[in-house]
Formats: C-alpha cells, sequence, structure tokens
C-alpha cells in the first residue's frame, strides 16, 4: 500500500461519522448496507451521509454496488487489512508481539 493510500485512508476514518459508519459496514459483512438502512441505525440526515459515503468511497475502504433499484455498500475488507498491516509492518521492530486482547499492550 502505498503512502499516499494510507493517508487518503485514515483521512477518511478521522471524522466520527466516517467512522461510525466504516465501522457499521464491517460489522455487518459480507451483506452490506443501504443507505436507508445506515440512516436509520445511526439517525443521520440523507445528505449529509451521501457526503460521507463518498468519501469512504474515495478513500477505497467502502465499495458501493447498484443491487435492483437500491445503492448496497460494503466495507473493503482487502483494502482495510492493508491498511492494518501498513500500519503494523515495523511493530516492536519486526519482534513478535501479537496483542491478546484489547487492554493489553505489546510485550516488546
Amino acid at each position: 500500500m502505498e503512502s499516499t493510500d494510507v493517508v487518503r485512508a485514515l483521512g477518511a476514518l478521522a471524522q466520527p461519522l466516517r467512522l461510525q459508519v466504516f465501522r457499521a459496514l464491517v460489522v455487518v459483512g459480507d451483506t452490506g448496507l443501504t443507505p436507508g438502512a445506515i440512516q436509520e441505525a445511526l439517525g443521520v440526515a440523507p445528505a449529509t451521509l451521501s457526503f460521507h459515503l463518498k468519501e469512504l468511497v474515495a478513500s477505497g475502504l467502502v465499495t458501493q454496488e447498484r443491487v435492483s433499484r437500491n445503492l448496497v455498500y460494503r466495507a473493503a475488507y482487502a483494502q482495510m487489512n492493508d491498511l492494518l498491516s501498513y500500519l503494523t509492518e515495523n511493530c516492536c521492530q519486526g519482534a513478535s508481539c501479537a496483542v491478546e486482547t484489547a487492554t493489553s499492550s505489546c510485550d516488546c
């Protein structure tokens, strides 16, 4: 993953509503969500959601597919995993340091 792609992805996630939308899409998996379902779950105005979905799609972290008359948005897991790999590539100076729980720290 190129550093420009990393910056674009992190920039997209650096906004609270976009982060919420992305996390909601990750939770539902490959099924994805329509804008209406996202609006209902997060209580956001349609125009606001549209703007933020556009930003997430542009970042490559979210895909958009037309299914019949609906748009379905899905988390782009390959891109998400590439981002995570980039961020942890040199973790602990190359030593194994798998984090067991969200509250435990790296034992480097």
